[in-house]
């Protein structure tokens, strides 16, 4: 081997072993969000909710229940009020529409891309009023349904026994109207910006705080008191802060009938 050989192995050696110092940082960074997601799971099954069920009635005060999306509640007991379909496995995993006599009705989970469907939708029918029901889902989506709704200057509206909770109430905010039945349900809670856990915490945070900013911006424009944020904010995604009547009435979601 040449001198210039040695040289060249000697200056290669340092650059090897800094990549491979680089290698096992990224590999150890990794695992720690990898650790903090599994941690961050775990904790919520090794100490899982302790509020009410949907079974128990909602009293000024006693306002949080468990929440799952997927197994949402049946809120009526008498027959003849019973909706399309009540709750449990019956919630559609996306958006699903239908209209007649005037009015659309909006079911299901809020998924990413429902609200370009709910615009191609809303072109081919004639509506003067949205009716929800549905256990929330992508904010984002929510927003811009919300927005078309207001722009196509349409009502919303609950009847017994219908709930919209988690983004749905940001929906049901852009009726230029809205009615809603004392034995609905609306709720509120926390939500994820961001569906990429594994990410730098302060990017993390970035995005949460550049969410609530667009939510609160969206409330302001439907002319919500910003007051129901403390709610959201205050409780945990796995359980939900049910509006009494007089909140809803207080905060703007339900506006006065007109004389």
């Amino acid at each position: 081997m040449s001198e210039t050989d040695t040289v060249d192995t000697r200056s290669a050696k340092p650059i090897r072993r800094a990549i491979l110092a680089i290698l096992w940082v990224q590999i150890g960074i990794g695992a720690f969000l990898a650790g903090s997601d599994v941690m961050s799971g775990l904790d919520g099954v090794m100490r899982p909710s302790s509020a009410p069920s949907f079974d128990q009635p909602v009293r000024p005060g006693d306002q949080t229940r468990r929440f799952e999306p997927a197994n949402a509640p049946d809120l009526t007991t008498d027959p003849s009020r019973r909706t399309p379909f009540p709750g449990g496995d019956n919630v559609p995993s996306r958006l699903a529409f239908e209209a007649a006599d005037g009015t659309a009705f909006v079911k299901g989970q809020i998924t990413p891309g429902d609200a370009v469907r709910f615009d191609e939708w809303l072109a081919t029918v004639d509506v003067d009023r949205v009716r929800l029901m549905s256990p929330g889902g992508s904010v984002q989506d929510a927003l811009h349904i919300g927005r078309t709704i207001r722009k196509n200057a349409l009502e919303t509206v609950m009847l017994a026994g219908d709930f919209c909770y988690s983004a749905c109430p940001y929906v049901l905010a852009g009726g230029t109207s809205r009615q809603i039945d004392d034995e609905a349900s609306v709720g509120v809670h926390q939500h994820y910006f961001d569906e990429n856990t594994v990410l730098p915490a302060f990017i993390a945070v970035e995005n949460i705080q550049r969410g609530q900013a667009e939510v609160v911006a969206y409330l302001t424009e439907m002319g919500i008191d910003l007051r129901v944020t403390e709610h959201a904010l205050s409780t945990p995604p796995d359980e939900i802060y049910v509006l009494v009547p007089e909140e809803l009435v207080e905060y703007g979601f339900t506006t006065a009938e007109e004389a």
